[in-house]
């Protein structure tokens, strides 16, 4: 190999470097955050259940389209 392959090799492994370490810092600070903000497993809506719903307003109403689906709390 010449001595402009070569370069062309460090260029590329240089760029490799810099994506790893960008990607590993994201990593960490999506890991942070989602220490410092847990998800309650209770808060997660239930897939299962927005599916039942959709198919019995889909039943009963053929023509609709279920957009939203939220669950009030008391």
């Amino acid at each position: 190999m010449d001595s402009s392959n070569m370069d062309l090799v460090r260029i590329c492994a240089v760029a490799f470097a810099a994506v790893l370490a960008i990607l590993s810092l994201l990593a960490g600070t999506i890991a942070g955050i989602c220490r410092a903000f847990p998800v309650n497993a209770a808060d997660l809506p239930d897939p299962g259940a927005e599916e039942a719903i959709r198919r019995a307003a889909a039943k009963a109403f053929p023509n609709c389209r279920v957009a939203e689906i939220r669950e009030i709390k008391p």
